[in-house]
Parts: C-alpha cells; structure tokens; sequence
C-alpha cells in the first residue's frame, strides 16, 4: 500500500496542543505542524527500529511506513518490545503493528512487507526521510544514492552488541539557532561543511536574542567510509589516542561485506586472519596509532556482531530519532555526521568525515608496521555476548 500524505491543510487543532504540550513547550507549535506533516521510511524492524518508531509515533509525526519482510524468531524477542512469543513465525513489522498504532492512533502507519532489495530508486521520492537500518554497507549506499536523486534525507544506523552507529546524509540542510547577540562579528563560514547564511535579532525583556541560519552540507556514505578524520582528530598525539577503535572496525566490517556478499565475519581462522588485516590497514589509513587497535577490541567488536542490547538501543535510537525531530523542525545542529557509541565505555563520539584531506602528518606513523594477526587463535574458544 502507498502511503498516504497526511492532511497539513488545517493548523494544529487545540486537542494536539493539549497532547503534545510537553514537547511544543520545547520546540514551538510551528514545528510540531512540521512533524505532523512528515512521512517517514523505516528499514528493518528490530531493536534499533522499535527505539526509533517509539520516539518518532509519540512525538507525532504524520505518517510512519515500516518496511521488513522478515519474520519473528526466537532472537528477536530477546530485545524488542512490540513483540512477544505469539508472534513466531509471523512478519516482523505486521506482528508489532497494533502495539505502535496503540502508541499514538494519530500517525498513519503503513507496513509493507517486501524485501527493500526489490524496491526501485522511485519508492523513495514519497518520503520525507529514509531511515535505514541493520543493512549490508551495499544495500545502504544503494538506498542513500536514490535518495539523494530524490533530494531526500537519509540516516543509517546500526547495533552490534555493545556498539552501534548513525550516519547522516542530509544533502543540504538549513537550520536556525537561537543566541545571546554576541559582540564578535560572525564568520560566514563557521567549519568546511557549515556556513551561516543570515541573522536576525529580536528582543527579549532586556536581551537582544540573534536568530542565525545556517548550512550543512553533507557527503554521502560511500564517500565518508573513505573519508579521512578532520585534522582536529589526527594533528595531536594525545587526540589520536582518543578516537574510538569502533571507526576503523566499522569500516573494516564494511569492507569485508564487500567481499563477502554481505556476510559477516566468523571465528574461522581465514575470516578472523581477513578481517584483522582489513582493520590494520584501515585504522593506518585513518593516520591512527597502529597501538590503540588492540587485540582486545577486535575481539570484543567481532563477538558483538550480530547481537541486540536494549539499553545500547535505547540509547542510539534515541538519539537517531531526536536528531530526525531536529531536522524536520529545522531547529538546532544537525549529526554530522558519523555517531559512534560504545556501550563499554559509555561515550559516543561525532566525527565529520568527508573528502577534505588534511595535511600529512610526519612519515613516522606510516612506517609502523601493521601487527599481522593481533587476535590470538590457538586454543582460545569463541566467545559469545
């Protein structure tokens, strides 16, 4: 079924006021016409999803359409909540239906249960923003160049056990910010991707309040997994050691799919013996310190694949879902445009990763030589979260 586009002819009613007092109080009535109006895709319903779906339904967008055509397994249950032992065997997204109608009966939801591999680049043009998740790194840059012919935003995001990961793609995307007048003048161009486009002032009591626009503009995925770090993140010895091990594995887990039609790494030798040279060679490409890739964490990201933790869900769907609130009301800075979290650390670091190279650092770094196998074999059991 196509979804329908909701009814923005009429302003908010007074009863969606007195629904949604809390958030309008946060974000302005205007905005909240905004979230009603949008059309939503979400990829994939499992954990991550059902985070997102929950703060998305409740904050009152217009419409919602959910597409999976897998069905419910035993795995599943173990961290989602739309869903309960009735509903093995049946399809994903029509088993947790009724439980996120039940949510919020005024967003219009749709299921659709076909594969999103036999989608066309057009079944994107009728949303306003495609959320892509638990994906092979083809299927998401597929999706994101259609919706980038479309001139659609696009997020994809991911959960591995303890880690996960959110990646923007907002093409180009203006926003206003609310500021104390400041007495240094500003500059038109705050960061590579970020420029201020105007600013107004208005009054408030005794304040003078500035209203600046701005600008972002993005990269897409098959250009930011090949990106370097900002010369912010690389300069500083002390800066290097502090950027998460999470980039480079991702992208070595991405690099394998390639390789392996999509599959993920097992503990076999030769998977285990690839997938460590993949992230040696990425993490020095990244001009990281061949020391802070460690045995440990390679392990530790490799059994974490494939699993589902509802606090690490909880925690990445939200922020998924509020940064999709944030851009919809055109109101404060957008992800840009890679969020990292690692669950074991408890920290979730942005890194903006596009085609702007930064200058050399000393040829020092590039002559340690990469550990050949940093993942112990012999005798070491696989281990399982």
């Amino acid at each position: 079924m196509e979804p329908q586009q909701p009814d923005t002819a009429q302003s908010i009613s007074a009863d969606e006021i007195a629904l949604y007092d809390r958030q309008i109080r946060l974000w302005g009535v205007k905005a909240q016409e905004k979230l009603r109006s949008a059309n939503i895709l979400l990829i994939t319903f499992r954990a991550l999803a059902n985070e997102v779906a929950k703060n998305l339904v409740l904050a009152g967008i217009g419409s919602l359409t959910i597409i999976d055509h897998e069905s419910v397994t035993e795995e599943d249950l173990g961290a989602q909540f739309f869903i309960n032992e009735e509903h093995l065997g049946q399809n994903r997204a029509q088993a947790a239906a009724a439980s996120v109608r039940a949510m919020n009966p005024r967003v219009q939801l749709h299921i659709d249960t076909e594969d999103i591999h036999q989608k066309q680049p057009e079944y994107f043009t009728q949303f306003d923003i495609t959320i892509a998740t638990e994906l092979d790194f083809a299927t998401y840059t597929t999706i994101n160049a259609a919706c980038r012919i479309a001139n659609r935003p696009f997020y994809a995001a991911g959960l591995h056990g303890f880690y996960g990961f959110v990646f923007a793609d907002l093409i180009s995307h203006d926003f206003v910010i609310e500021r104390s007048k400041s007495n240094v003048q500003s500059t038109t161009q705050e960061t590579p991707t970020r420029s201020i486009l105007n600013i107004t002032t208005k009054k408030e009591s005794d304040k003078v309040i500035e209203m600046v626009t701005k600008r972002e503009t993005y990269s897409p995925l098959i250009l930011a997994n090949t990106s370097p770090l900002p010369d912010e993140f690389t300069r500083i010895a002390r800066k290097r050691k502090q950027v998460t091990p999470l980039l480079t594995c991702l992208r070595a887990l991405w690099e394998y799919q390639k390789l392996s039609a999509g599959a993920i790494p097992t503990f076999s030798r030769q998977d285990l013996e690839s997938f460590t040279k993949l992230a040696n060679d990425l993490h020095q490409e990244l001009k990281l310190d061949i020391a802070t890739l460690d045995a440990g964490f390679l392990r530790s990201f490799l059994q974490n694949l494939g699993s589902e933790l509802s606090p690490v869900a909880a925690f990445v769907g939200g922020s998924l879902a509020q940064d999709v609130i944030n851009v919809l009301s055109a109101r404060e800075q957008p992800l840009q445009n890679m969020l990292l979290f690692d669950g074991e650390k408890s920290v979730a670091p942005i890194y903006p990763l596009h085609p702007f190279f930064p200058p050399e650092l000393p040829s020092v770094l590039a002559a340690v030589p990469p550990l050949a196998n940093p993942i112990p074999l012999d005798n070491e059991p696989a281990m399982t979260v």
